[in-house]
């Protein structure tokens, strides 16, 4: 008899503990699921961008264009915008017609395009695109070593689509090739350092290399007038005012970022001044940085720089989302008691990785766990711990679109054509044209910031005819002023 009341005895403390322990362990998941919302509530509030303060962003950034503008009369600034004034000293109206050549060079490929433009009575046509990587070899090589190996490119290209061409085009002694740079360009090739940093429309580094371009195509035979060597957002506005005389910016959002612009010009040649103005480099006090920021900054290759390309480019969205995600995994064992390796991994996370993610509308938010599973390794998440990965991606999201959108306001304010004039602005890269959230976020940033009675002065379009195109329709404007001056004399 005692023998079975110990036995019973030893069972009930055994309920007791299993019972102290569940409910321990249960304190200890709600504690994690207070502190991984509490981190969420945190990040959220310090990535806001409500009105007011793009209203003070935008304002910053007119002020830091108008401050650069103002550097170039030799008046001393602390603008943070470059404002590069492009030597293109004239854009396409769309009564362009002809046989046209384009280089798009993006670092480490090279994109080549050549079309037929018909003018306002036909759309383009002929449209053809060979994109190469440019081999290593040839990046350690010389400065001279990268240009020949481009105009080799580019001779098998204009050799490959000669039956393109018409028979005025074919007799022509010099075709015409535009030539855009996708910026930020890789720094192993030569068209570097100053070529995007000087002011001066009459930058000797930029017009040798045009003629270095030049002579190396005439060694392959092709005569060839190399029309511009310019941003590739350039390029883009370009493209856009082929279309409508409205479009006045053109943004880039992909991998990297940078806007252009039409500047009325004052004193000078051309009725206007086209403006590189590499807004990535711009800061202000107000915008709304983060420690995850900061550290993403201090470990960067450029500390200190590219402030708001940080904020809002490809490069970096999905690079801010693993390092939230990674204190989270440290802090409250969101993806379990031990932190998934790959999650150390800087960079691991692309932006189409995390649009991916963002975007999942499924119930059990299945490709949420299929891009852990990917990128990170973790096999095994929690329908709790997937609705907070897709969280942290839109607060990330969320910011870097509404800070572009104060952005495109800027450019409209500077030009005084909030009000009364309709504009138009091209956005091209990957980032605006395949992330559907990111675009929508933009849109409403710039509609909540000009209200009902504003908003519809402001038209977004995406570009026409995609990447590089803008080189094409560079070579024609020039192309088409040139002939119009010979003409006149």
């Amino acid at each position: 008899m005692k023998k079975e009341v110990v036995v019973i005895v030893s069972t009930s403390l055994v309920v007791v503990a299993v019972g102290a322990l569940i409910q321990r362990w249960k304190k200890w998941k709600e504690q994690q699921l207070r502190q991984t919302k509490n981190m969420i509530r945190k990040f959220a509030r310090e990535c806001a961008t409500p009105v007011t303060k793009l209203w003070h962003i935008a304002d910053d950034m007119v002020s830091s264009m108008e401050a650069s503008l103002a550097s170039s009369k030799n008046q001393t600034t602390n603008s943070t915008l470059n404002m590069i004034i492009s030597d293109v000293t004239s854009l396409p109206n769309g009564e362009e017609e002809g046989f046209f050549y384009g280089v798009n060079l993006q670092g480490r490929n090279m994109l080549m395009l050549c079309a037929r433009l018909g003018g306002k009575s036909k759309p383009i046509s002929g449209l053809h695109r060979e994109e190469i990587p440019v081999p290593n070899i040839v990046l350690t090589g010389s400065s001279q070593e990268k240009i020949d190996f481009v105009a080799t490119e580019i001779a098998k290209f204009v050799s490959a689509h000669a039956l393109a061409e018409n028979e005025e085009d074919a007799h022509t002694k010099k075709k015409k090739l535009g030539f855009t740079l996708s910026y930020p360009i890789d720094k192993s090739m030569p068209f570097t350092t100053t070529t995007f940093q000087q002011k001066n429309t009459k930058d000797p580094v930029r017009k040798g290399l045009m003629k270095d371009l030049s002579r190396a195509l005439k060694k392959h035979g092709k005569k060839m007038h190399v029309f511009a060597l310019v941003d590739d957002t350039i390029g883009g506005l370009a493209g856009g005012r082929y279309y409508n005389k409205d479009n006045v910016a053109a943004i880039t959002l992909g991998m990297s970022t940078n806007a252009a612009y039409v500047e009325p010009a004052q004193q000078s040649n051309s009725n206007e001044l086209i403006i590189s103005m590499e807004w990535g480099n711009f800061r202000s006090s107000h915008l709304p940085l983060t420690p995850f920021d900061t550290s993403l900054d201090a470990e960067s290759s450029n500390p200190g720089s590219g402030i708001f390309e940080k904020l809002i480019s490809g490069m970096y969205l999905g690079e801010i989302v693993r390092r939230v995600l990674l204190k989270m995994a440290q802090e409250t064992a969101l993806f379990g008691s031990n932190v998934p390796p790959k999650l150390l991994t800087p960079y691991s996370l692309r932006s189409p990785d995390m649009a991916a993610m963002h975007q999942d509308t499924s119930e059990d938010r299945e490709v949420v766990s299929e891009k852990l599973n990917e990128v990170f390794g973790i096999t095994s998440s929690s329908p709790m711990a997937r609705e907070f990965v897709a969280e942290v991606c839109d607060i990330v999201t969320e910011r870097g679109a509404r800070l572009a959108g104060a952005g495109i306001v800027s450019i409209i304010k500077k030009l005084g054509r909030i009000e009364n004039k309709k504009s138009v602005v091209i956005v091209e890269g990957g980032l605006y044209e395949h992330y559907r959230i990111f675009r929508n976020y933009l849109h409403s940033s710039v509609w909540e910031m000009l209200g009902n009675d504003l908003s519809d002065n402001v038209i977004i379009e995406h570009s026409h005819g995609g990447s590089g195109t803008g080189a094409l329709f560079l070579a024609a404007a020039a192309t088409y002023t040139h002939k119009n001056s010979s003409d006149s004399s």
